[in-house]
């Protein structure tokens, strides 16, 4: 319980410090987030663009649907990978974000 005036002194520090610890975890998370997503956006156009490149010097339809099956194909197994990733960094950032409070909640749970 809190007892004296220097107790919520010391107690509402103590949150300050741990709001500005997880806002640091997350402008650092939050960034690479949008790096991976900027990353991937640029190697789809990329690859969008040489299937285009590649369907245009095409003769015959079955090297149409060939040159068509792998770009999906490729597409499909890159979404795959980024959509993991992405996932990956949102974990991370939410338990980076609330570490800085298990204290807290500790000394909550043990009064």
């Amino acid at each position: 319980m809190i007892n004296s005036f220097e107790d919520i002194q010391k107690f509402g520090k103590e949150n300050l410090d741990n709001a500005v610890k997880a806002l640091a975890v997350q402008q650092k998370s939050v960034q690479a987030i949008a790096t991976e997503v900027a990353d991937y956006s640029k190697k789809a156009v990329e690859a969008g663009s040489a299937t285009f490149e590649k369907l245009v010097g095409v003769k015959t339809l079955d090297k149409a649907i060939e040159i068509q099956t792998e770009a999906a194909k490729a597409a499909y197994e890159g979404y795959v990978a980024h959509a993991t990733k992405v996932g990956e960094l949102f974990t991370e950032l939410t338990k980076e974000t609330f570490k800085p409070f298990e204290g807290v909640i500790a000394k909550v749970q043990g009064k």
